[in-house]
């Protein structure tokens, strides 16, 4: 691959929201990641299942007032997704899960796994105490800053 080439590259990747780029060409392979001092993280528009409602754009204003939903906030240290991938709540299929309602956690203990572009990686508690809540399903898919857990 000619230096021309590599150079509109590494521009577009730099102009560009995308983190990564690999391109193959021949036998030539070249892949360019986008650094910074904050991780990038990919936003999906994606709305999971059984939170549909709280994604759901509001309906037009009906000339009538119409009674406020009120959505209950957990009570308690609520884990949130450091990332977009798909939960899982054990470590392969068929096996225990990491964590139940009413278990003991410590911190520094695995809560679950969140697959992300083929990697597996392990969320961890950063609070020690009870879990009171899962509030998400084994393989449904997570955005950064979901909602996962309730330590209380």
């Amino acid at each position: 691959m000619d230096l021309r080439k590599l150079k509109t590259l590494i521009d577009l990747v730099a102009e560009s929201d995308i983190a990564e780029l690999e391109v193959t060409e021949g036998e030539s392979k070249v892949r360019i990641v986008k650094s910074s001092a904050m991780p990038q993280n990919q936003m999906v528009m994606m709305q999971p299942q059984g939170m549909q409602a709280h994604y759901q754009p509001a309906a037009p204003a009906a000339p009538a007032p119409a009674a406020a939903v009120v959505v209950a906030e957990p009570t308690g240290y609520v884990v949130k997704s450091p990332m977009v991938g798909t939960f899982y709540r054990s470590s392969a299929p068929g096996t225990a899960a990491y964590v139940e309602v009413g278990s003991t956690v410590k911190e520094g203990d695995t809560l679950c796994i969140i697959e992300a572009m083929k990697l597996l990686n392990e969320i961890d508690s950063d609070k020690a105490g009870v879990v009171t809540q899962i509030l998400v399903e084994n393989g449904q898919p997570v955005e950064f800053g979901q909602p996962l857990f309730v330590i209380g």
